[in-house]
């Protein structure tokens, strides 16, 4: 489908989905957005749903303005996705024993490393600029500065809510590595303390929505923001890079014979700020629960833990700032859904997958998301689907 457009106080809101279909507290976020003077553009996926701050499966673009609520507290959460050369026939039957040695190899939850994990020890990785990433942790928020262990002890970590690791294999039975991460527990105290701050400042008081309140450019607190905005977004990514290290280090082990090999590292964030230009403006163009869709870039759109994912190709569509859905989107909140699903149910779900089943995931049961079919569909004019993946194993945080 093409988009449908609803009006919007500065600006027209447009919906890659039937408004019908979202839930009128999303609905109602959305126009809150679209009153915000420094707006010139609102773009809504079709994994829309309400979420905290602000719309999840929402582009919003911004001139000489961001809103680190919209961003969220999990600052450059996103996708990473590797295709290997193993292939279906490469897989054990009993596949416990490889999710055990996932699990083992990369802490879950609120878990760390023993000692941060040196990026130097894995084969073939990249680590031009390590040291001066985290040089530069000592120019972020005072707040957050005693979390430096910590930091550096949890990269390398999934976290939990909805964040895997996952094996799957494609239509042509070729085994994918994929997994679903952010800035863990530093990105989350960095979001909260800068939300605190643009809270308290004269311009944002009177705003319809406290959590829309935003950081204006040319003055010292978005240049302080900005700063530990990108240094989290490339703690996300760093984040990822050296899980899909650990993951690969399990697959080399686990499938020895086989001697795997790797193709290129897909990478999105869907969580995040990025400075781009549309019709002569620059603007600061945040996505929440959305990735970017340039024209031939790659990206990845997941669905629930039973369902499966596509990896896409974007086709540039500048109506929807070169974006696209970042997932199949709940369709229903956490608790409903642990109101009104059983692991009994779960179980049946998530038949063929190796993962959890019991209570703690409940509300990560297939049916609290949209259908991912659906949402892909959805946007034919955003994105190409490159292949379609089914996990075999799956790994919650």
């Amino acid at each position: 489908m093409s988009y449908v457009e609803m009006p919007g106080a500065k600006v027209p809101i447009r919906l890659w989905t039937d408004p019908a279909t979202v839930e009128e507290s999303a609905l109602q976020q959305l126009r809150n957005v679209a009153t915000l003077p420094w707006i010139k553009g609102l773009a809504v996926m079709p994994d829309v749903h309400y979420g905290k701050g602000a719309t999840v499966g929402s582009v919003i673009a911004m001139q000489g303005a961001v809103c680190p609520a919209a961003v969220g507290v999990d600052i450059g959460c996103g996708m990473s996705a590797v295709k290997t050369s193993l292939t279906a026939n490469d897989l054990p039957g009993d596949l416990s024993r490889l999710r055990s040695k996932v699990e083992q190899a990369i802490p879950v939850g609120r878990g760390m490393h023993d000692d941060p994990v040196a990026p130097g020890r894995f084969h073939a990785l990249a680590t031009a600029g390590w040291d001066d990433f985290w040089g530069r942790f000592d120019g972020v928020a005072e707040a957050v500065k005693f979390r430096a262990e910590r930091a550096a002890k949890q990269m390398g970590t999934l976290g939990s809510g909805n964040h895997f690791v996952e094996i799957c294999t494609d239509t042509t039975g070729a085994v994918w590595l994929m997994l679903h991460s952010g800035s863990r527990n530093i990105g989350k105290e960095l979001a909260e303390h800068h939300i605190g701050v643009a809270q308290k400042l004269p311009h944002n008081q009177g705003l319809v929505d406290r959590d829309l309140a935003v950081f204006v450019a040319d003055t010292p607190q978005m240049a302080a923001y900005r700063n530990d905005l990108f240094w989290a977004q490339e703690y996300a990514k760093y984040n990822r890079t050296l899980m899909m290290a650990l993951l690969k280090d399990v697959i080399r082990r686990e499938f020895k014979k086989a001697k795997p090999t790797f193709e290129p590292e897909i990478s999105a964030h869907h969580n995040y700020v990025a400075e781009e230009r549309y019709e002569g403006m620059d603007l600061l163009v945040t996505r929440k629960g959305a990735i970017r869709a340039g024209s031939g870039e790659y990206g990845i759109i997941p669905g629930s833990m039973g369902t499966g994912s596509y990896i896409v190709k974007g086709l540039g569509n500048e109506k929807a700032f070169n974006s696209a859905s970042h997932g199949a989107g709940r369709r229903m909140s956490r608790n409903a859904a642990k109101r009104r699903f059983s692991t009994k149910d779960l179980e049946e779900q998530t038949q063929g997958v190796e993962c959890r089943k019991d209570s703690g995931v409940v509300d990560e049961i297939p049916s609290a998301y949209k259908p991912i079919e659906q949402v892909i569909d959805q946007q034919r004019d955003l994105v190409e689907v490159v292949a379609k993946l089914k996990q075999v194993v799956c790994v919650k945080g």
